[in-house]
């Protein structure tokens, strides 16, 4: 028997999804908070460890998502690790934990651009307190079902990424997203599936198409008539098509392949959009996005960018106890 809430539908008959949130601050926990709340989730945040698991015991037919750091009082790693560990002897339960997480680069940027204090810096310099509360969090991020680095992700992206982790629905069970990117950026944290086409001809030596992407038919054409193309290509849909099935017997929900070229503006968009779309046409909900094509097109600023920050909840306008 399915339950609706909030147009989303789970299982009331299974195990009730428990998620405890967590994570570096300023890493986007209270996005991931408004995501999972979003997705059909009763959202409790700042909760103290003392009372976790009367709430969840009282919790019988909705989802929960639970938003826990270092700031929440009575805080201690160890002693979340082993009330979780007594949450999941429960047979109709069924707890992951959820650690969101991103470079401490990327984390001091934030707090930079938002001028909000760090909550273990108040006497220190914002990246000894990054380094102090990862020590303190380590502990969790080593025994998290699910790591979300969100370094080099948008808001868009982020929910993208757990919608696919944590979704109630009882739709089609593996979602693939398919992304573009440029290996001088490094290679998406997340990816699942990493594929290198830097070997196929590269139209950023042809002056006609520099200024093009992968999306320019021009682009595509000159890419296309590479003589290693089609083989590659007819290689790499023979290597998922028995892949997929796979995946889906086991269960997995969320599937993230990369396509890397050096700049992720031409080859690497070619044959990711290429390959969304014979995905769609074999049936599987796809999404796709060309991380640093978008990046160049937008002004040269930080990947997590002003606005960004401010939805991950390091807004001016929020008390320290409430940035997160």
């Amino acid at each position: 028997m399915t339950e609706q809430d909030q147009g989303h539908s789970f299982n009331v008959d299974a195990p009730l999804p428990v998620v405890v949130a967590t994570g570096m601050s300023g890493s986007g926990l209270s996005t991931a908070m408004k995501c999972l709340e979003d997705l059909g989730y009763e959202a409790v945040d700042n909760l103290r460890l003392s009372l976790l698991e009367p709430l969840v015991s009282q919790s019988h037919d909705r989802p929960l998502v639970i938003g826990i750091d270092s700031r929440t009082r009575d805080f201690n790693a160890h002693t979340l690790l082993d009330q979780i560990a007594a949450l999941r002897q429960r047979p109709d339960l069924r707890v992951r934990l959820l650690f969101m997480d991103a470079h401490a680069d990327a984390l001091q940027r934030r707090y930079t651009e938002t001028r909000r204090p760090h909550p273990m810096a108040l006497d220190r310099p914002v990246l000894d307190g990054i380094a102090h509360e990862r020590v303190v969090m380590q502990p969790l991020r080593d025994a998290a079902d699910e790591v979300v680095d969100t370094t080099y992700f948008s808001i868009h992206d982020a929910r993208r990424h757990l919608a696919g982790l944590f979704h109630l629905d009882d739709g089609p069970a593996l979602k693939i997203f398919v992304t573009s990117f440029s290996y001088r950026q490094g290679v998406p944290r997340e990816s699942d599936l990493v594929f290198d086409v830097r070997f196929l001809d590269n139209p950023h030596w042809d002056p006609r198409l520099r200024a093009l992407t992968g999306l320019d038919q021009p682009v595509a054409d000159y890419v296309a008539h590479d003589p290693d193309y089609v083989d590659f290509f007819q290689n790499l849909t023979r290597l998922l098509e028995p892949l997929l099935p796979r995946y889906v017997r086991e269960g997995k929900h969320y599937l993230t392949i990369a396509i890397g070229c050096t700049g992720g503006k031409h080859r690497s968009v070619f044959i990711a959009h290429t390959l969304a779309e014979w995905l769609k046409e074999r049936g599987f909900k796809v999404g796709e996005a060309h991380r640093d094509l978008v990046r160049k097109e937008a002004a040269p600023a930080a990947p997590l960018t002003q606005t960004a920050a401010t939805d991950i909840g390091l807004a001016a306008g929020e008390s320290p106890r409430e940035s997160r």
